[in-house]
């Protein structure tokens, strides 16, 4: 079992940026893919940001490509979603999700789940 558990959420201003964090406790996520997903209130989780479990291969939603980062310190079992230039529309519940596939969009590619962190963005 991986227990996630996400944190760096909070309320910023348009334009400004947060850094999530997912500790992942259990067993190590080394070898998982590892993913981003946010939902807004009324509407269905979405895809974010995934990494492969090297780092070495990143995949992004359009909408946020250009302004997000993934990344993973396996090392420190767990994973960061650097958010820039947040706009309204990036208000959501974010969530850290761990798989074994490839670098997965779906909720369905992943096993393990976080319980969320908000991010609110202001206008």
């Amino acid at each position: 079992q991986v227990q996630l558990v996400e944190s760096g959420g909070g309320l910023v201003q348009g334009g400004g940026s947060l850094r999530l964090s997912c500790a992942a406790s259990g067993r190590s996520i080394s070898s998982y893919t590892m993913g981003w997903f946010r939902q807004a209130p009324g509407k269905e989780r979405e895809f974010a940001a995934a990494i492969n479990w090297s780092g070495g291969s990143t995949y992004y939603a359009d909408s946020v490509k250009g302004r997000f980062t993934i990344a993973r310190d396996n090392a420190k079992n767990t994973v960061y979603l650097q958010m820039n230039i947040l706009k309204p529309e990036d208000t959501a519940v974010y969530y850290c999700a761990a798989g074994l596939g490839s670098l997965g969009t779906t909720r369905y590619d992943y096993s393990y789940w976080g319980q969320g962190t908000q991010v609110t963005v202001s206008s």
